[in-house]
C-alpha cells in the first residue's frame, strides 16, 4: 500500500495549494517540513557516496513543494485572520516569532534577511555551481569510463556481471548528477519564492489590516510583520537545512565514507598541522587584550589531538593487521582442509624422506635463502621467474631419499648420506675410506666419506660437498632441464605486461593477426628447451614480427629468432674470448641436407633419413663429443642452417646440455677455435 499512500501524500500537498486548512493542520505540516529537512540532512551526512542517495532530487522536489504549499496556506491565514493575534497562523509560527524576535519585529526582520542571504547567496549559489560542473564533467567522462570497462572485460580482469554492474553504476551516476543540476534550481527558486512570499505578507498584511480591519498603521505593521517574519523563519530554516544537505551531497565528489569520517579523518590525519594550529592558539592566548582561557583550552585540545591521533592510527593499523593475519590464517586453515586443494598440483616440489626432512629442518633458513638465490639466478640468466618450490615430506619414501617433481611427476630421485660429504673423483680418488657413488646432477663418479675426513681430503686437493649443496645442485639442474614446462601461459603474459608501451603496441600489431599468444609461448618454450635465455624479450619480439607474416610453424620462427639473437647465444657460450666449435663433416652435412624434404615452395615438409645412417651418426658423434668433453671446456656443434634442428634432435638424446649452432648463428667478430669434425 506504500504506492497508494505516496500518491495520496502528493495529492494532499497539491490540495493545500488551493483549499484553506485550519491552524492545527498548518502546525502539523510545518512540523513535518522541519522533520523532513532534518532527516534529509542526516542522510546526506551518513551516506558513503553520492549515488547512495540517488533519490535526493525527487525528495528535494517533494520537500520544496510541501514548503511552498504550507507557505501559501500560512499566507492565506495571515492575511485573513492576522488581526486576531499572534497565533492566527498556528502555534509554531507564533513560537518562532517570539523566540527569534524577542518581542521586537525589527530584530526578527534583520535575522530573516541574514538567513535569506546565507541561504541564497552562499549555500544555494555554491551548491548550484558544484552541481553544474559535476554534471558537465561526469557526462564528459562517460566515453572514457565506458572504454575502460570494455578494456578490463577484454583483458579478462572482470567478468560480464561485473561489467554490467559498472555500466549500470555509470548510467546511474550520469543520471544522478544531471538530475542534481536541475534539482539545485529547485533550491535556488525556493529561496527566491520564500523572500517574495514574505514581502507579500508584509505589505499585503499591512494594507489589509489598515483598510479592511480598521487597524492603526503601527498596530497593523507590528502584528503582520511579526506573523510574516515568523512564517518566513519557519520556512527558511527547513530550506536552509535542505540547501545544506544538497551542498554536502554534491560537494562529496569522489570521496567515499560518511561526511564525519571523511572530514575528521582528513583534518586530523596530519598531526603537525594540529601542532601548528595549537601553537597559534597559544600565541593568541598570551596576547594582551585577548581572553586567555578559551584560547588556551583550544590550544590544549589541539595539542592533545596531535599527541593522541598518531597513536590511535597506529593502534587501528595494528588491529587491522591482526584481523588480516587472522583472516589469512583462517582461509589457509580452510584451504588446508579443503578437498579442492588436492586438485592443485605444485609446479616444482621437493619431497624428502622422514630422516632427511628432520636433518634439513635445522637448516631450513639456509635452505630457503639458497633456494631464493637460485631462483634469482635463474631469473637473471633465463629471463623469467621460475615458480616457487614446494617443500614437503613423505612417509612412503625411504628415509634418506628425496624426489624432485615437476607438475606432480617425479623427474629425479636420489639418496643422501646423513653425517657424510660427497667428493668428486673424476680424475683421482682421495686416500680415505668411503663408498663409491654417482653425483646425482651430472652423473660424475664420486665418493661418500665421513665428515671427519673433510679436512684431510681438502689437504689432498679435493673439495667436499655437503648434503644441502648436493641437493640444491641436483634441483637446479633438473629445473634447467625442464625450463619449457615451467614457462606457463600466465608467466608469459606477465612478461609481456612488463614491456615498454612501444613493445606492447608491437604485440598488438602482430597478435592475433599474425601469431597468437600461444604461438609466442611456443617460440619461447623452444628457445628455453635449448637453454637459450629469453631475457632480451624485446629482440625476440622484433624478430618474431619480421618472420611471422611469412611462416606459420613455430620451429621456423625460432630459427629466425636464433639468427637475430646470435650475438647473445654465442656470447653465453664463449669462454676465454673464443668460441670452441666441433663441426659436422661434409658427409654428415650432405646426409642431413638430403634427408630434409621440401615442397614446391621450398618449405620443409618432413625429415626422412635412413635409420642405419642415423645410428651410425649417433655413434660417430658420441665418440667425437666424449673425446672433447674430457677437456672439461664448453663447446658447441656447428652445422648447416637447414639441418640444425634435426642434428639437435639426435644429439640431445645423447648429450642433453650440448648446444647445437648453425653457421648463420655465429656473428662476425667472434674468435672461433675449431676442435675438429664429426666423422
Amino acid at each position: 500500500m506504500r504506492d497508494i499512500g505516496f500518491a495520496l501524500g502528493i495529492v494532499v500537498i497539491l490540495t493545500i495549494l488551493f483549499l484553506p486548512i485550519p491552524a492545527f493542520l498548518i502546525d502539523a505540516g510545518l512540523a513535518l517540513s522541519i522533520a523532513l529537512s532534518v532527516l534529509i540532512l542526516m542522510v546526506a551526512l551518513w551516506i558513503q557516496k553520492p549515488l547512495d542517495f540517488s533519490a535526493f532530487p525527487t525528495v528535494l522536489l517533494i520537500a520544496t513543494m510541501l514548503r511552498l504549499a504550507l507557505n501559501i496556506a500560512t499566507t492565506r491565514m495571515i492575511l485573513s485572520e492576522g488581526d486576531s493575534g499572534g497565533d492566527a497562523a498556528g502555534m509554531i509560527i507564533d513560537g518562532f516569532s517570539r523566540l527569534v524576535m524577542s518581542g521586537d519585529f525589527v530584530i526578527g526582520l534583520i535575522i530573516f534577511c541574514i538567513l535569506v542571504t546565507v541561504n541564497f547567496v552562499v549555500i544555494t549559489k555554491g551548491a548550484t555551481r558544484i552541481a553544474e560542473v559535476g554534471a558537465r564533467f561526469t557526462l564528459d567522462a562517460i566515453p572514457g569510463k565506458q572504454m575502460a570497462i570494455d578494456a578490463d572485460l577484454s583483458a579478462g580482469l572482470i567478468d560480464d556481471k561485473e561489467a554490467q554492474r559498472r555500466r549500470r553504476e555509470l548510467e546511474e551516476e550520469s543520471s544522478f548528477f544531471g538530475a542534481m543540476d536541475g534539482a539545485s534550481k529547485f533550491v535556488r527558486g525556493d529561496a527566491i519564492a520564500g523572500l517574495i512570499i514574505t514581502a507579500i505578507n508584509l505589505f499585503g498584511g499591512i494594507v489589509i489590516g489598515t483598510t479592511r480591519h480598521g487597524m492603526e498603521l503601527a498596530d497593523a505593521a507590528d502584528a503582520f510583520v511579526k506573523l510574516s517574519v515568523g512564517d518566513g523563519l519557519v520556512t527558511q530554516i527547513p530550506a536552509l537545512i535542505v540547501s545544506l544537505a544538497a551542498g554536502l551531497l554534491v560537494s562529496k565528489g569522489g570521496t567515499r565514507g560518511s561526511a564525519e569520517e571523511t572530514v575528521t579523518t582528513q583534518l586530523s590525519g596530519y598531526p603537525r598541522a594540529l601542532v601548528m594550529a595549537g601553537g597559534v592558539m597559544l600565541l593568541l592566548a598570551v596576547t594582551p587584550g585577548l581572553p586567555f582561557f578559551p584560547l588556551a583550552i583550544l590550544a590544549a585540545i589541539l595539542a592533545f589531538g596531535a599527541w593522541a591521533i598518531p597513536r590511535s592510527i597506529a593502534a587501528e593499523e595494528s588491529r587491522r593487521e591482526m584481523l588480516k593475519a587472522e583472516e589469512e590464517a583462517r582461509v589457509e586453515e580452510e584451504s588446508r582442509d579443503s578437498v579442492k586443494d588436492e586438485l592443485r598440483t605444485p609446479e616444482i616440489e621437493l619431497v624428502l624422506g622422514k630422516q632427511l626432512s628432520a636433518e634439513l629442518l635445522t637448516a631450513h633458513g639456509e635452505l630457503a635463502h639458497r633456494v631464493s638465490k637460485m631462483r634469482r639466478k635463474f631469473a637473471r640468466q633465463y629471463g623469467f621467474v621460475v615458480p616457487e618450490i614446494k617443500l614437503s615430506d613423505s612417509l612412503t619414501l625411504p628415509r634418506k631419499t628425496y624426489e624432485i617433481k615437476i607438475h606432480g611427476t617425479t623427474i629425479a630421485a636420489s639418496e643422501l648420506r646423513i653425517g657424510e660429504v660427497m667428493v668428486i673423483t673424476s680424475q683421482s680418488k682421495p686416500d680415505v675410506p668411503g663408498d663409491e657413488a654417482r653425483e646425482p646432477a651430472f652423473g660424475m663418479p664420486a665418493m661418500w666419506i665421513a665428515e671427519s675426513y673433510a679436512a684431510e681430503v681438502k689437504r689432498e686437493g679435493f673439495q667436499p660437498i655437503d648434503n644441502l649443496s648436493v641437493l640444491l645442485t641436483h634441483l637446479s639442474e633438473v629445473i634447467r632441464n625442464n625450463l619449457p614446462q615451467l614457462l606457463s601461459y600466465k608467466d608469459m603474459r606477465a612478461l609481456m605486461d612488463r614491456l615498454d608501451p612501444e613493445y606492447k603496441r608491437l604485440i598488438d600489431d602482430i597478435v592475433p593477426s599474425q601469431i597468437s599468444y600461444s604461438g609466442l609461448q611456443g617460440v619461447l618454450k623452444l628457445l628455453l628447451a635449448e637453454r637459450v635465455s629469453i631475457r632480451n624479450l624485446n629482440l625476440i619480439l622484433e624478430a618474431v614480427a619480421e618472420i611471422a607474416p611469412h611462416v606459420r610453424r613455430s620451429e621456423q620462427v625460432v630459427e629466425h629468432v636464433r639468427m637475430r639473437m646470435s650475438q647473445q647465444i654465442c656470447g653465453d657460450l664463449t669462454e676465454g674470448g673464443s668460441l670452441r666449435v666441433l663441426r659436422l663433416g661434409n658427409r654428415w652435412d650432405l646426409a642431413f641436407h638430403q634427408s630434409v624434404k621440401r615442397d614446391a615452395k621450398g618449405e620443409v615438409v618432413e625429415f626422412d633419413i635412413d635409420p642405419r645412417l642415423l645410428e651410425e651418426f649417433g655413434q660417430a658423434a658420441s665418440a667425437a663429443i666424449k673425446q672433447r668433453l674430457e677437456g672439461g671446456k664448453p663447446f658447441a656443434i656447428v652445422t648447416a642452417p637447414d639441418a640444425r634442428p634435426y642434428v639437435r634432435m639426435v644429439v640431445e638424446r645423447l648429450f642433453p646440455t650440448l648446444p647445437v649452432l648453425s653457421h648463420v648463428e655465429i656473428p662476425r667478430g667472434v674468435d672461433i677455435e675449431s676442435l675438429g669434425t664429426v666423422g
